[in-house]
């Protein structure tokens, strides 16, 4: 016999999935974007990365084969450049990328064909080669289009996709040049401030972050991390965000003896998103300088490692939660909001999700920034550094639970067998250790090289950051358990002013122990699938196959170990589709070789997280796959190839590199 309350409340809430559903749905009909389209870096506004698309599915997954692919117009300046990632949109059967040096370029969505490139020569700018472009956005007003980006020299530039040519009613004959801008302050140092992730248009207001180097040696001169809006048809700045507040705003009594005045940083190098119908835009912001050492900023520095939602036509703000006070951990907010609509107790809820380098997700209310599980303050440890002083607390998310590992114990250490279980045992005496928030030391203090931070600055949920299914209200997180190692000194008077600088003590790539597997156990690289209705984590699986090859432990038949990145920790990203979550992991010959010379793009069951088919590349994959159908085919394109490590290089340096191109999968043609 049925329960009639429980059949109400079941039916109550598949009408209510249904309103979320068609919610969802909705955002993307505000962006105008078709289903069948890729129209921006997330795929809509809200960072879905999700497509309703199902041609491709778990059966027919295996039979891809490569439709076409492109060879990156970089190749014609330079003979190897860097690596080549990214994400691309496809809008109105043309394919449209930038590449690693800052080139446009628009491609035939069915073949790959060039139809045109526009050459920014962002690449002949002081730092272009800091950082490379990670996308770009697409805006439309029914009439006109256009491509928006900002480059690595300080320029916006809006192209008109009729033309392919620079806009000339946008700026000074469509640039903006961003460098006269002081960014409300005097004096500093242009040269460290480039582009990072696309900026993004809400209404008829273009809004863009920006990468700033985070290894100043100077306290002064270091820019700001504001970030600005402009009118999307003329160009005109319309307000500016201080990231770091100035005279008259909140929150300087939060940057004490007046470090308001002159710390940089604190930008926004992630991607953002926005809710069109409230008009909010939403961004995540990184540390203050320096990053690893506060003494010259006491307080908690909001906005540093914050949320913020902002009003995108007046940039005011609407609330902001900060995810570390006074950071010193190097804990960058990398990775894109999410905005959510799901079910939790019964109640629709029109949330934010932000996965961050903490290995937390932090979930709120997007209107009011209400926590929709609490978030508490825990005491966290003093630090014993002259001159320091931290926050007596951090804020702890009650749900979800961390979906990566946070601090480090004994019980974390490899123990594949007793001997490298003793291995990582020796290794560790010579550092501090503890939970998440353990500062670091000086280093030599209690006869210890420094601290081990887990996460570490490249671990937990970096800029590939999570995907959001709409259909069941589950979002996936890319992770890396990467430690960090190092401890503080003073440095040379002639390097830098400030007192203690960073000084790695683990190596590159984290801490591993003398046979060079990683100091923990696994997996070294997941995806976690976190259910929004219930707060839990639905699965978690590792992400690549990672060191079964290894000697010490080849005889155990581990299986899947979860791989380390092949150029740093910011590749790649999860497409999410009607029935499939798609990414990719490096193949190397084995787990010491420095590069990745191929890639297994893989299919995953939703539900569970099994592996349901893989293709095997014959290049190094780094871009965030996209999908879309053209002329009745369904593509998955990604980027991939260049020089790895991802910098470019002069032409004759001596570089082994696979051919920067990008790579468009598709099911064979039927006769």
């Amino acid at each position: 016999m049925t329960n009639r309350p429980t059949a109400i409340l079941a039916a109550l809430a598949a009408l209510a999935a249904l309103a979320a559903a068609l919610v969802t749905s909705g955002a993307f009909a505000e962006s105008g974007a078709p289903d069948v389209e890729w129209r921006h870096h997330g795929r809509d506004h809200a960072f879905s990365r999700y497509s309703p698309l199902a041609d491709i599915d778990g059966e027919n997954f295996s039979q891809l084969e490569v439709a076409w692919r492109w060879k990156s117009a970089d190749h014609r300046v330079r003979e190897v450049p860097g690596a080549f990632s990214g994400s691309a949109l496809m809008v109105g059967g043309r394919v449209y990328m930038m590449t690693t040096l800052w080139q446009l370029a628009a491609l035939d969505a069915a073949t790959g064909e060039e139809i045109w490139v526009y050459d920014s020569e962002a690449y002949k700018a002081p730092r272009a080669a800091y950082s490379g472009p990670r996308g770009i956005e697409y805006w439309t007003d029914g009439e006109e289009e256009r491509i928006l980006f900002a480059t690595s020299g300080k320029l916006l530039i809006s192209i008109d996709l009729a033309t392919g040519q620079p806009d000339p009613d946008f700026g000074e004959e469509g640039f903006v040049h961003m460098s006269l801008d002081d960014l409300g302050r005097p004096g500093i140092r242009l040269r460290d401030i480039s582009a990072g992730s696309p900026g993004i248009v809400v209404g008829d207001t273009y809004i863009v972050g920006s990468r700033i180097f985070d290894v100043p040696s100077k306290k002064t001169g270091i820019p700001p991390g504001h970030v600005r809006a402009y009118d999307v048809r003329t160009g005109e700045q319309k307000w500016r965000f201080h990231t770091i507040p100035q005279e008259g705003d909140d929150f300087t009594d939060t940057w004490e003896s007046d470090s308001w005045k002159w710390m940089g940083n604190t930008n926004v190098w992630a991607p953002l998103a926005a809710d069109e119908e409230l008009g909010y835009v939403y961004f995540a912001t990184s540390t203050p300088s320096s990053d690893y050492y506060g003494g010259d900023r006491h307080g908690d520095n909001v906005y540093g490692e914050s949320l913020v939602c902002a009003d995108a036509e007046t940039g005011e703000r609407v609330w902001h939660f900060q995810t570390v006070h006074h950071g010193i951990w190097d804990y960058d907010n990398a990775s894109a909001p999410n905005l959510v609509d799901v079910i939790v107790e019964g109640r629709l809820r029109k949330a934010v999700a932000m996965a961050s380098k903490t290995a937390f997700i932090y979930v709120f209310d997007r209107a009011t920034g209400e926590p929709l599980w609490p978030i508490e303050e825990r005491p966290v440890p003093p630090s014993t550094v002259p001159g320091e002083r931290l926050s007596p607390t951090q804020p702890f998310p009650t749900k979800p639970p961390a979906f990566d590992l946070q601090g480090l114990t004994v019980d974390d250490l490899v123990d594949f067998t007793p001997e490298l279980r003793q291995e990582a045992l020796e290794v560790i005496e010579s550092f501090v250790t503890g939970p998440i928030f353990t500062p670091s030391i000086v280093t030599g203090e209690g006869g210890k090289l420094g601290t081990i931070v887990s996460p570490g600055p490249g671990g937990g949920a970096n800029h590939p950051g999570a995907s959001f299914d709409p259909l069941t209200g589950i979002v996936y997180v890319q992770s890396t358990t990467q430690l960090g190692a190092w401890g503080l000194a003073k440095p040379d008077p002639a390097r830098s002013e400030f007192r203690y600088v960073k000084k790695s003590t683990g190596g590159a790539g984290g801490l591993k122990i003398p046979q060079g597997l990683p100091l923990t156990k696994p997996p070294y690289r997941r995806i976690t699938a976190i259910d929004l209705k219930t707060g839990e984590h639905a699965w978690q699986v590792p992400l690549g196959e990672g060191p079964t090859d290894h000697p010490a432990i080849r005889h155990l038949d581990l299986g899947p170990l979860g791989s380390r990145p092949s150029s740093g920790t910011r590749e790649g990203g999860l497409l999410v589709t009607r029935t499939l979550l798609i990414t990719h992991s490096p193949k190397r010959e084995s787990w010491d070789a420095p590069t990745a010379t191929a890639s297994y793009l893989t299919a995953y069951d939703k539900a569970t997280g099994k592996v349901l088919a893989q293709v095997e590349t014959d290049t190094a994959l780094h871009g965030v796959p996209i999908t879309y159908r053209h002329q009745g085919r369904q593509y998955i394109v990604v980027p991939a190839g260049g020089r790895p490590g991802g910098r470019a290089v002069g032409r004759n340096a001596n570089v082994q590199a696979a051919t920067a191109e990008l790579v468009a999968f598709a099911l064979p043609r039927e006769d």
